[in-house]
C-alpha cells in the first residue's frame, strides 16, 4: 500500500509529513484491500482542509473530508472517519455473504 500527501498553498514539514503517515498507516489493519492512501491538505482561509482518498481494489474510491482550525486535529477527524467508513464497508462485505434465507415448513 502506497500513501501519498500533498499540500496546496502551505509547505509540508516532515514532523507533519510523519504525523499523517502515522495515523493513515493504521488504515490497511480494518480493511487489507487498499492499494493506494492519497492525503490532501489544503489551507484555507479559516484553517485546513484535509481530504483523504483512499483506493480500494474493486471498489469505487472512498473521499473523507475534514476541515478544522488545527491540522493535527483535523488529520485526527478525518483518519478516524476513514477508519468508520471503511470498518461500516467491510461489515457489509461480510453481512451480505453471511446472509441466510427463512425456511419455510411445509406440511
Amino acid at each position: 500500500m502506497h500513501i501519498t500527501i500533498s499540500a496546496k498553498h502551505m509547505e509540508l514539514t516532515q514532523p507533519i509529513r510523519d504525523y499523517i503517515e502515522r495515523k493513515m498507516s493504521r488504515l490497511p489493519h480494518f480493511f487489507n484491500r487498499l492499494q493506494e492512501i492519497r492525503v490532501i491538505i489544503e489551507r484555507v482561509p479559516h484553517g485546513y482542509h484535509v481530504e483523504v482518498v483512499s483506493d480500494v481494489e474493486h471498489h469505487q474510491d472512498f473521499v473523507t473530508n475534514s476541515e478544522h482550525r488545527d491540522l493535527y486535529a483535523c488529520v485526527d477527524v478525518v483518519s478516524d472517519r476513514a477508519v468508520r467508513q471503511l470498518h461500516e464497508w467491510k461489515d457489509r462485505i461480510r453481512g451480505a455473504k453471511k446472509h441466510i434465507g427463512t425456511r419455510r415448513r411445509l406440511d
